[in-house]
């Protein structure tokens, strides 16, 4: 390595892309391409970043397969960054056991944690879960292990495992603060104080709370039946009962738990459940059919018996009945917190669930994606949406700090 390379990669390491870039700007070797992809990814400048990447594994091909593996890794993290995140990732896990082969062992579980994060981005959580598990953090660099604690977090937060999230965060700040890394210590700052925020609005025999996300944790915990209005579905202490793709059968059990411990008359029922005003015979006998449905649904969980003017709810072993509403009122909460578990929706399940046009749901989240609050993946009938992840996830480019062109 000369000496050039050398002191801008020593730049780099240190937080100095302006500083490396001096050094090597005017130059079009592999090695200086890299470098200069990774000083603009560095100062934001993605798309200039990528193509400098591009160039440089070209100009290193198979003859320096060390070299070439590491400027893909380095360009899936940029791709990352960008939120493009279509294609194979058939490339980076060559690179990684490239990586793996030749004993660079920092940048091979580089590679594995962009996989990771990249399943997380797309929805794909059991995925994200499973490839998060084979990583050893204690082998990285501090400033991939806060990543890996930072994804870890968000896995645990979308399915309720607070205590874990909390965990996660805890060493998250801790390897963060170790870094030195502004941006990081920042994105760990944040995904914290999203436990303090009001996750949801309890409603129970006609009272309302606000809630944080340990608080609906915790009354999961306890052993309620909880009708969530906010990922559409019922739960009860281990068991999860989605409806989100069954919009009549969630309208009767969020109606029967907004007038627990009572029953509900039949007519409110059909107003809520087939949105008409005017009953007759026909709508009281599809009720029938549909109170059948979810009563063999919730069996498990509940009782939906029927009285003398409706139909009542009622829990095994005499237990409470808890409505789980979005913080705030209005469509577009709605909309946010059905995507709250993380997973990727298409916009005709999402108005399948919300019971409202496919055109008004697509308003919608044009309106979110113009704010930040929602992202989508895939184009056309591919697009699908979810809600952005709890930490911005920094573009930390490892690549430098291992010196990697000598």
């Amino acid at each position: 390595m000369d000496s050039l390379i050398a002191a801008s990669a020593r730049a780099l390491a240190t937080g100095d892309p302006l500083g490396a870039l001096k050094r090597v700007a005017l130059r079009d070797d592999p090695p200086a391409l890299a470098l200069r992809g990774i000083a603009m990814a560095q100062l934001g400048e993605h798309p200039r970043a990528r193509e400098l990447l591009r160039r440089a594994a070209r100009g290193f091909g198979s003859h320096e397969e060390l070299a070439h593996a590491r400027c893909v890794v380095a360009e899936a993290e940029v791709a990352l960054a960008m939120r493009d995140l279509g294609g194979s990732p058939r490339a980076l896990m060559a690179a990684s056991a490239t990586l793996e082969a030749r004993a660079d062992r920092a940048n091979a579980l580089q590679a594995r944690l962009i996989a990771a994060r990249r399943l997380l981005l797309l929805g794909r959580l059991d995925e994200a879960e499973s490839a998060l598990s084979q990583l050893d953090a204690r082998g990285l660099p501090p400033l991939s292990a806060a990543i890996a604690e930072l994804t870890g977090a968000e896995l645990a937060l979308r399915s309720l495992r607070i205590d874990a999230a909390r965990a996660a965060l805890a060493r998250a700040q801790e390897v963060a603060q170790r870094s030195g890394v502004p941006a990081l210590m920042a994105e760990v700052a944040e995904a914290r104080a999203a436990l303090d925020r009001p996750a949801a609005r309890r409603r129970s025999g006609g009272t309302e709370q606000a809630l944080r996300l340990d608080e609906v944790a915790e009354l999961v915990s306890a052993g309620a039946l909880v009708v969530d209005a906010c990922r559409h579905g019922i739960r009860m202490d281990n068991t999860w009962l989605p409806l989100a793709r069954r919009p009549v059968l969630f309208a009767l059990a969020q109606a029967l738990a907004e007038g627990w411990p009572g029953d509900v008359d039949r007519d409110a029922l059909i107003a809520t459940a087939f949105r008409m005003r005017e009953p007759d015979e026909t709508h009281r006998a599809r009720l029938r059919v549909e109170i059948g449905r979810l009563r063999a649904l919730v069996k498990p969980m509940a009782d939906v018996e029927a009285t003398a003017q409706g139909f009542v709810l009622k829990p095994h072993h005499a237990r409470e009945v808890v409505l789980l509403a979005p913080p705030i009122d209005g469509e577009q909460a709605s909309l946010v917190a059905l995507l709250s578990d993380g997973a990727a929706w298409s916009t005709s399940g999402i108005a399948l669930a919300l019971g409202a046009s496919q055109r008004t749901v697509q308003r919608a989240l044009v309106e979110l994606e113009a704010t930040g609050r929602v992202r989508s993946i895939g184009r056309t009938r591919a697009q699908r949406w979810l809600a952005p992840p709890l930490a911005g996830f920094t573009t930390i480019l490892l690549l430098p700090a291992s010196l990697p062109f000598e």
